[in-house]
């Protein structure tokens, strides 16, 4: 067990000494990066998309698998004319007005010079995807955040889309009717002000009275050639507000753009850096809290990162795994 588990208070986090559950089982393909899950309306089957191969996505009947890869979203990569346009990042699924919506990330690491594009589909099937270029989240050098990891949310009618990835983290910007396209001026909402602010992967979920913001924090990727010191690698953090574009806070009541974030989940056992995480409403078994993990007795190589997910508790008012 991890001592850092006892920086949060023991009422929010019931039973800590048995520690974290284990991820639930998968089967078939289970290699992810930076996944995200949707069901089809038309057969519930689902649709697990992911970071490489022009966006790998695969299909399952259930969240256990079996996977079953299906290939290239933009098999041709993106019409957005930076680099990194044939080596697309972190889709984010939606399905709005009878199309299915995955939005994704354009750029090369370490770089700000990114962008966030869209690609839509009626069907979700192989080669049925028209990619519509950016959505005009962008940004250089001169920008203060990381235009990178889009994750849309729909509030009252009202689209807003999260990203950011270290610089000044993370960021929201307002979307049109259509969700195709930034309308208004992106603002700050979660900032880590030590270091080299590493805050990335958000993703927004609604949960009672309180919009929820999910996080990853640390160093993401390479384990395998350089570990990050103890508690620097991945882990997931949240922060919580009655409104969508602001004033978040941790459970000690931290503002997020002044650092704060309570852990929701981190290494454990075999799972090492879990992060790029997404909630999902299942059918089957309620609101559940998926990511991609390091399995230790699998490898530490990027391309060896696992699908893991488990049922969220919120009984505290506080998501608990």
């Amino acid at each position: 067990m991890h001592l850092r588990q006892f920086t949060v208070p023991v009422a929010l986090f019931g039973a800590l000494a048995s520690g974290y559950a284990d991820p639930e089982g998968c089967s078939g393909s289970c290699v992810v990066y930076d996944p995200t899950i949707i069901q089809r309306s038309s057969d519930s089957k689902y649709f697990r998309f992911s970071t490489g191969n022009e966006i790998s996505y695969a299909s399952a009947s259930s969240l256990l698998g079996p996977w079953t890869t299906i290939g290239s979203m933009l098999p041709d990569g993106s019409s957005i004319d930076l680099d990194g346009n044939t080596d697309l990042w972190a889709p984010d699924a939606h399905y709005i007005d009878d199309l299915y919506y995955v939005y994704y990330a354009v750029s090369t690491s370490g770089s700000q010079d990114s962008a966030i594009g869209l690609a839509t589909s009626e069907t979700m099937d192989l080669d049925s995807w028209t990619d519509h270029g950016s959505v005009g989240i962008q940004s250089s050098s001169s920008k203060y955040y990381n235009a990178i990891d889009p994750s849309l949310i729909e509030v009252d009618g009202t689209y807003y889309m999260n990203f950011g990835s270290f610089w000044d983290d993370i960021y929201q910007v307002e979307m049109n009717s259509a969700a195709t396209a930034a309308s208004g001026s992106s603002y700050n909402i979660a900032y880590y002000p030590d270091g080299t602010h590493p805050e990335e992967g958000s993703y927004m979920y609604k949960y009672g009275d309180y919009y929820y913001l999910f996080y990853s924090w640390g160093i993401c990727c390479d384990y395998n050639d350089d570990m990050p010191a103890s508690g620097q690698e991945y882990h997931i953090k949240v922060c919580r507000s009655t409104s969508a574009t602001g004033s978040f806070v941790d459970a000690d009541g931290t503002a997020c753009t002044d650092g704060g974030g309570t852990i929701v989940l981190e290494s454990h056992g075999e799972v090492y850096g879990p992060g790029g995480q997404g909630v999902y409403d299942d059918p089957t078994y309620g609101t559940v809290l998926y990511y991609a993990y390091t399995n230790t007795s699998i490898g530490y190589a990027d391309d060896e990162k696992q699908f893991g997910w488990n049922v969220i508790d919120w009984s505290t008012g506080w998501p608990v795994v």
